[in-house]
């Protein structure tokens, strides 16, 4: 009888590990008014099954910032991520560590790379302020009859002290009965890649900011 007793508790305690692991991973280094603030890119899905928010701050201004935003993708500039990670399963993806003007993405409708075959569309863009994207991934690693819709939005919201919070939204819109199980694998894995990436994204910024564009350089001058 003890050995159930045990047995339960460890149970218990590994599925309310799990839980608080889950619920940290759908929110890093988000506060709770970012959490629950509405966002751009929300009216496209606004009643998700599954939503995540992550953010960062950012030691530079949204102008120094969305350069490296708006060339995300793998036909653009990478993911500032697992580049070997992703090039396991054949994504081909090559981070940039410089800005290439001629890879940024220009307008509503423009593709935005996962990986050669696969393509996300450019939802809504306003330059300094926010980047959504919208499509989703199939169990055939393309975008063809996907179980699920899926939004993905960047958005630059500049503080007082000239720095920047850089929020990530995903939003998922079950179309099937067993998209449940094909998302909740996707989120895990995303969410080792976009904690990556927005540290990948503030390092680069905050390296190639402007003179006296940081919150540091405008305390000291």
């Amino acid at each position: 009888m003890r050995g159930i007793v045990t047995s339960a508790v460890v149970a218990a305690g590994a599925v309310a590990a799990v839980v608080l692991v889950r619920r940290a991973s759908l929110r890093w280094g988000a506060s709770d008014d970012e959490v629950r603030r509405a966002l751009p890119g929300d009216d496209l899905l606004p009643r998700p099954d599954l939503q995540a928010t992550r953010a960062i701050s950012i030691q530079a201004t949204p102008a120094d910032v969305w350069p490296w935003i708006a060339q995300l993708g793998q036909n653009r500039g990478g993911f500032y991520s697992y580049d070997w990670l992703e090039n396991l399963v054949g994504v081909e993806i090559r981070t940039l560590d410089r800005i290439r003007p001629d890879l940024r993405v220009r307008a509503v409708g423009d593709a935005v790379n996962l990986a050669p075959e696969v393509a996300l569309a450019v939802a809504a863009l306003d330059e300094e302020r926010h980047l959504v994207l919208r499509g989703a991934v199939g169990v055939d690693g393309t975008g063809a009859a996907a179980p699920y819709d899926f939004t993905w939005a960047f958005v630059l919201q500049p503080q007082p002290d000239g720095s920047t919070r850089l929020i990530v939204r995903e939003r998922y819109g079950y179309l099937t009965a067993w998209a449940p199980a094909l998302v909740e694998t996707v989120e895990m894995v995303s969410f080792l890649m976009t904690e990556r990436m927005l540290r990948g994204i503030r390092d680069r910024a905050e390296r190639t900011a402007a003179p006296g564009s940081r919150p540091a350089d405008a305390a000291t001058a």
